[in-house]
Order: structure tokens, then C-alpha cells, then sequence
């Protein structure tokens, strides 16, 4: 059996995709917190482990894998039930597609290090650094909303990659304020995912009581 560490901040939306991840396909591991508040992500042990000085990390038998995309890309690989995407071409398209609309138009700009940019070099205060993320997940979830099913989750009975993305995003979502009456679809796959123990034992509050 492989050793598995997942360095991780309880808060990070980010190693929350692969806690769930790592819960979904029942795969063993330990927790390391990396407390990016107190700056643990800058210290010299961890960014020999990650060089970006940014959360998850996955570590494997020594192998350090960083991007939780490519983490889970490499779950997917070594632990392939359940799949995350579909085998086939078109369904593995749509849902990436899905998937990056959070992981690469949001979430990257709405994290920790870029508010404290906007504070340090632009003035922004509290509650201008909120009314951006609240717009950028707005504009987001819009087209989310367009792409959603009817009725089921993104990957209709069971979980897929875009169903890990969106989760997370409506914790920081309802965190921060955002109003969600424009998206019903997503309101109801995000309860539907929540009420599943892989994605229950992946919340925040989860894993800091741990």
C-alpha cells in the first residue's frame, strides 16, 4: 500500500477538491496542515516540497504532485473507481470544461494571496476584496448554470470532476455572501453532492476538527 500525504489547509478550496477526491475513490491517507495564515507555505521545508509555496500537495512513496487538477488526474490514473471523467472523448470534454470554469476562471482569482494584492497594492478594503470575488463567482456560475443538468448531479448518478469543482466553490459562495438565487441547478447539485459522506467528511469544518 502506497504512503499518502496530503498537505493541505483546511480552508484551501483547492485540497478540498481532493479530499473528496481522495474520500470518493476510498483511498487511504494522512494530513499534514500547511497553515497558509501564518505564512508555513513560504517556510523552506514546504516550498522544497512545492515550489509554487501553494496548497495541496500530494505526496506518494516520496513522489511529490502538486496542481490539484494534475493530483486528481493522477488519482484517476492509479485509483480508477469511480472514474472523475468519462472514457468517452465528448463526455471527458464537457465535464473538464465544466471543471475549469471553477479551477481556472474563479478560484484562481479569488484566492487569499490575490486579496491581500488587491489590499496592499490597489487599497482596496474588506468589503471591495468580497464585491470581487462575489463578481467573479457570479460570472462563473452563470455559465455553470447554462451547462448544468436538469435534474441528477454533472455526472448524473455518481460524482465527476466537475461536481468536485463546484462544491467547494459554493462553500467559499455562501462564505462570502454571494447570492445563489440565479442558480438553482447548482444550489441542487451542490446539496445533492453534500448529502453523499465522501463530500461530508471532505467539508472544512470536517477536517479542522480533526
Amino acid at each position: 500500500m502506497s504512503d499518502i500525504i496530503l498537505h493541505d489547509y483546511w480552508r484551501s478550496s483547492a485540497s478540498y477538491r481532493v479530499r473528496i477526491v481522495l474520500n470518493l475513490k476510498k483511498i487511504e491517507y494522512r494530513l499534514r496542515s500547511v497553515n497558509l495564515l501564518e505564512g508555513e507555505q513560504r517556510g523552506k521545508d514546504y516550498l522544497s516540497t512545492n515550489p509554487q509555496g501553494r496548497v495541496p500537495t500530494l505526496t506518494v512513496d516520496g513522489e511529490d504532485i502538486i496542481q490539484s487538477l494534475a493530483i486528481i488526474d493522477y488519482l484517476d490514473a492509479t485509483y480508477p473507481d469511480p472514474p472523475m471523467v468519462s472514457s468517452d472523448p465528448v463526455e471527458r470534454a464537457a465535464t473538464l470544461a465544466q471543471a475549469l470554469i471553477v479551477a481556472t476562471d474563479i478560484h484562481p482569482i479569488n484566492n487569499i494571496s490575490i486579496g491581500n494584492y488587491l489590499k496592499s497594492e490597489f487599497g482596496a478594503d474588506g468589503k471591495a476584496v468580497i464585491q470581487w470575488m462575489q463578481h467573479w463567482m457570479t460570472t462563473g456560475f452563470a455559465a455553470l448554470e447554462k451547462l448544468a443538468p436538469d435534474t441528477g448531479l454533472f455526472g448524473g448518478d455518481t460524482p465527476n470532476l466537475a461536481d468536485v469543482c463546484l462544491v467547494p466553490q459554493m462553500y467559499n459562495a455562501r462564505r462570502f455572501e454571494t447570492d445563489l438565487t440565479a442558480f438553482p441547478k447548482l444550489v441542487r447539485i451542490d446539496a445533492g453532492c453534500n448529502a453523499l459522506e465522501a463530500f461530508e467528511k471532505a467539508t472544512p469544518e470536517a477536517v479542522k476538527e480533526n
